[in-house]
């Protein structure tokens, strides 16, 4: 439900137009060095309003610590950190709550809640306590920097093209939203981590890759290339005793279990459900099928933000794995 992870656990809660977003972060060793200035340049790289084809909605989204910290150190408690909502526009959700939207989680919600969601923004649905992830990701980057692992992720196709640039500008010309291909690395990892059959490297990162809201697809290494490819030209060819191979096709994971070499996989985003063309829904008031709009701000492309937020759930799922495996210190 709201909670990820066996040793490294996390849990989020919040609502996008609620008082705030926050997470709870249960396992982080004891003596890590933490301040809000950790938080700066990924809280930044997921904003909204920052690039070219982002929602307009603009918050602080500075961390406010309730719990885990003294003297500026990880204390070994849970670490409980809020986000503020200030910028908020509830009415804009008011006014079309009978009708809804198309690629958003308001029917099934309202379904499965009886009415009780909180409908504001998508509540507790919405891509805003992606926030929360990205802050999870940051603890959890600065516990994998001390072993060596790095996450990077990188956009490789938008509405696409390889060039974000025309990619978007096909979005303004159609007045539609796009999607796109991000890619994530992990460098620095060792051999072992991971089991075989539920627990493997690639369930628990797709586990946790599928949270964000705007996810629809994930492949490792070569992915669905691999099915079009002879069984030798996809082996990975092993080149010493490390366990490093001359080709990665494999995406540095076999049997569910690291082998030494890059973990590469990509996800695909789809376009933003919320789009300025017209649709088609139903009305529950009503009971008929009517043209509608989506009103409020949204993203052009979801897909611009997404880089730092799979970094930081890749980073949650590794740091899991090496406490698992004991390399990382319970105490820093």
């Amino acid at each position: 439900m709201n909670s990820l992870g066996q040793l490294f656990r996390i849990h989020i809660f919040g609502e996008s137009h609620g008082e705030s977003a926050g997470i709870v972060i249960d396992g982080c060793p004891a003596g890590l060095p933490l301040s809000a200035a950790d938080f700066t340049e990924d809280i930044e790289r997921r904003k909204g309003g920052v690039q070219k084809g982002t929602t307009p909605r603009k918050e602080d989204d500075l961390p406010i610590f309730k719990s885990g910290l003294f003297n500026g150190k990880t204390t070994g408690a849970p670490i409980t950190i809020l986000f503020e909502n200030n910028n908020t526009r509830s009415g804009d959700y008011e006014k079309q709550r009978a009708v809804p939207r198309p690629g958003h989680a308001d029917f099934t919600a309202h379904v499965k809640y009886g009415g009780h969601e909180d409908f504001r923004g998508g509540g507790h649905f919405s891509g805003r306590l992606t926030v929360c992830l990205v802050a999870a990701g940051v603890i959890a980057k600065k516990l994998l920097a001390t072993t060596g692992i790095t996450t990077v992720a990188k956009i490789t196709e938008i509405g696409g093209e390889a060039d974000p640039e025309k990619g978007l500008d096909k979005a303004i010309e159609a007045k539609d939203s796009v999607g796109g291909i991000v890619e994530c690395t992990a460098t620095g990892l060792p051999v072992g981590l991971g089991e075989h059959f539920f627990d493997s490297v690639e369930s628990l990162i797709s586990h946790a890759a599928f949270a964000i809201p705007a996810v629809r697809g994930i492949e490792f290494g070569t992915g669905f290339a691999a099915a079009r490819m002879f069984g030798v030209e996809h082996n990975d060819p092993i080149a010493d005793a490390s366990g490093k191979t001359t080709t990665n096709h494999a995406g540095g994971v076999v049997g569910g279990i690291t082998n030494g070499n890059d973990l590469v996989y990509r996800v695909a985003i789809k376009p933003t459900s919320s789009t300025p063309k017209e649709q088609l829904s139903w009305n529950r008031e009503t009971n008929q099928v009517e043209p509608f709009s989506v009103k409020g701000r949204h993203d052009l492309c979801i897909a611009l933000r997404v880089p730092v937020i799979l970094e930081a759930v890749t980073a949650i799922i590794l740091t899991d794995l090496m406490l698992l495996e004991q390399r990382i210190k319970r105490i820093i």
